[in-house]
């Protein structure tokens, strides 16, 4: 029987990915060393990025099974250490492209595109669409980031189902991974039921932050879930990432689009390409199949007709989302409709929401 080879091992542990960082252990230098021995012994040496990491065991799991299907191989040993203050230095540097630290989504390199989801107004269920967006695109094979921008009302720890705390190393901060998504949130960093009380030019500072000091690696798509206005928060995410664009949520009732369109000329002043609307809460569906429509109708079309006549282009509604009791109940569980209860209307829209934005993110 063939015996493995330090090239074949290191072969098998390169398919090994990192769950914080999403990249394989053998490019991040977290393999410290392997050492064969008799009868296909391996024992292989690991670098975590933190002590105490919290997906040590998992890492450890994945280890295992990528050598144990490796030809030859007998018992595996895995020893776990921790990087020093050096080694997370020139990691650090290795994820950023350099020992500056940038706006990653700014850079000329970047094909990461970032959509800021925005409303007029508060409770017309924008973070409800962005979580189940970004689901969604991610069941596609895409590679999701979720930023809750919302610093005063943030929910996406909740609805997303986020169980782990991000990782810090030295001033780089790793997103916890949930659903398949990369989420983060000022929600992760404050105890339950505190409140957090910043003015403007603390705000603009944390995002600042969020965008830089965040590792989002290679992303797809970043989703940026926005406070409900025209405040702070939508313009600082308009400066520092000018190519940003926008996904407008309303309802069906006129007096929430009126609000809606103020959302959408904004985007006009700052100049960000608006993707288009979605009007959710469309109506309930009853057991006769016939539909309710509780908050009216044409919201969502009022929106985009009058953003279109003001752009002279275009806005599509991207899918209109009815009142379902699996989606609300999806959200306060930390587990989306697209996924609880994917054959539900509400899950369907989304779906339809999701190829949408999908083609658009593929240049068609």
């Amino acid at each position: 029987m063939p015996t493995p080879t330090q090239d074949s091992v290191l072969a098998a542990l390169a398919t090994v990915i990192d769950p914080e960082i999403r990249r394989p252990i053998t490019e991040l230098d977290m393999v410290e060393s392997v050492e064969l021995g008799p009868a296909g012994a391996v024992t292989v040496s690991i670098l975590l990025t933190v002590p105490g990491c919290p997906l040590k065991d998992s890492l450890e799991r994945d280890v295992k099974v990528a050598l144990a299907s490796l030809e030859g191989v007998g018992l595996v040993t895995v020893k776990m250490g921790t990087m020093d203050d050096q080694q997370r230095r020139a990691l650090q540097a290795k994820l950023r492209g350099g020992p500056e630290v940038s706006i990653p989504f700014n850079e000329p390199w970047c094909q990461t595109r970032v959509i800021a989801i925005g409303s007029g107004k508060g409770g017309v269920g924008k973070s409800t669409v962005t979580a189940n967006l970004a689901v969604a695109l991610a069941a596609k094979g895409l590679e999701v980031g979720v930023l809750d921008a919302d610093i005063y009302g943030f929910s996406m720890p909740r609805m997303l189902g986020v169980a782990d705390e991000p990782t810090q190393m030295e001033d780089m901060i790793l997103p916890p991974v949930a659903q398949g998504v990369k989420v983060f949130s000022i929600g992760m960093l404050v105890p339950p039921g505190q409140p957090v009380v910043w003015r403007g030019p603390v705000l603009h500072r944390a995002l600042q932050q969020f965008l830089t000091d965040v590792y989002w690696g290679d992303l797809d798509v970043l989703l940026v879930d926005l406070p409900p206005g025209t405040g702070d928060v939508a313009l600082s995410i308009a400066q520092l990432v000018p190519g940003s664009e926008l996904i407008i949520v309303t309802t069906p009732q006129p007096a929430a689009a009126e609000v809606a369109q103020r959302a959408g000329a904004l985007a006009l002043q700052t100049k960000q390409p608006i993707v288009g609307v979605v009007e959710n809460m469309n109506g309930l569906v009853q057991p006769d199949g016939s539909v309710l429509h509780i908050f009216g109708e044409g919201g969502g079309r009022q929106v985009a007709d009058n953003l279109a006549g003001a752009t002279g282009g275009p806005v599509p509604i991207l899918g209109h989302v009815p009142l379902d009791v699996t989606l609300r109940e999806g959200g306060d569980q930390g587990h989306p409709v697209v996924l609880a209860a994917p054959d539900s209307p509400a899950a369907q829209a989304f779906e339809s929401i999701a190829a949408l934005v999908a083609a658009r993110l593929a240049g068609e």
